[in-house]
């Protein structure tokens, strides 16, 4: 199956870290931008995630009903159906869930695929994140503990982060400051409560100058070297050998980063890193150019009827759809992904 059963996921991220290459992370808030998100990575021969936010799952659900399990259930059957046409190996995750929207979001997904798991099936999603990092951090670490116990009995992986993404995300808005680096202390504390896979696997977001939105390239500070720094906290604790590097490390908010901090990230065990704010932007171009293009025919102006062509919206979307799986191509091209597809 193309949705990554729970062994093939981890075989996956396995690959990904002794490969040095990530697979990117797409967020999709509708059917047509899954398609999309496929679609890129069957071009790239790349295996790959999508990925669906607290805001976007509410958003499937429809304006009328607004419930995010709704939504996200929605379209994760949807893309177990759809993926099955495709050649590559695509896991399902949930994105920065906050304290507040845990019991609504993510608990309640997590039981879904325990419910599944215990009738013999695969889980709905391969994995959930927890956003705790606008939590105190021992509290953070308490709930990530939790849910970890939690995600393992429904065979999935739960996503963790220490230290904060600067920038506004679905409604989490966070400063650019210190926050934003990771603290060695931070590392040595996530051991303590998580261990090191031995409690269950966990992909862990810690920070490194992340910032979510739009930036030119330059503009976003990062210091990879805090997550080199990490591996070697978490190698000295476990008594590993030098060069190990036993966490499994998810970058956010990577737009207007530099190519060779993106591949400087990857050496130190990045295996995951979200894509958003330039998938969003390639999917919404062509429609831009479309309206212009057909204005005459999208409207009806002057008593004319317009073109019932021009304003399909089969028309406009299908050329979205192309826009935004060539910007995942890319996306994969740069995480060093493409042709690694397992299948």
């Amino acid at each position: 199956m193309p949705i990554a059963t729970p062994e093939k996921y981890n075989e996956m991220l396995d690959k990904a870290k002794n490969g040095e290459y990530a697979y990117p992370a797409i967020n999709v808030t509708s059917t047509e931008t899954l398609n999309a998100a496929l679609r890129g990575f069957a071009e790239a021969e790349s295996d790959g995630i999508v990925q669906i936010s607290t805001g976007g799952a509410e958003f499937l659900s429809g304006t009328a009903v607004k419930d995010m399990v709704t939504g996200a259930v929605g379209l994760a059957e949807f893309a177990h159906v759809v993926a099955a046409k495709y050649p590559v190996n695509v896991a399902l995750h949930t994105d920065h869930c906050p304290k507040d929207k845990l019991d609504t979001y993510v608990r309640p997904l997590i039981a879904i695929s325990q419910e599944r798991v215990a009738r013999g099936e695969n889980p709905l999603f391969q994995s959930h994140m927890w956003d705790g990092s606008a939590t105190e951090l021992h509290e953070n670490l308490r709930i990530a503990a939790e849910l970890l116990d939690q995600a393992v009995k429904a065979k999935i992986i739960l996503e963790v982060e220490i230290g904060v993404v600067g920038g506004e995300e679905d409604g989490v808005a966070n400063e650019i400051n210190e926050k934003l680096y990771t603290a060695p202390g931070d590392y040595e504390d996530t051991v303590d409560a998580l261990g090191a896979g031995e409690k269950g696997r966990y992909l862990l977001a810690a920070t490194f100058g992340n910032v979510h939105g739009v930036y030119k390239p330059g503009n976003v500070k990062l210091r990879p070297e805090i997550l080199k720094q990490g591996q070697e906290v978490a190698t000295r604790k476990l008594g590993l050998a030098d060069g190990s590097k036993p966490l499994d490390l998810v970058f956010h908010g990577g737009s207007g980063s530099l190519l060779e901090e993106i591949h400087e990230a990857l050496s130190y065990g990045v295996v995951k890193m979200n894509v958003d704010t330039d998938t969003q932007y390639a999917f919404t171009r062509p429609i831009v150019g479309h309206m212009f293009n057909n204005y005459d025919g999208v409207l009806k102006i002057d008593g004319e009827v317009g073109n019932k062509k021009a304003y399909d919206p089969r028309s406009y979307l299908k050329a979205a759809e192309v826009g935004m799986s060539d910007r995942v191509v890319v996306a994969c091209e740069n995480l060093r992904s493409t042709g690694q597809t397992l299948r």
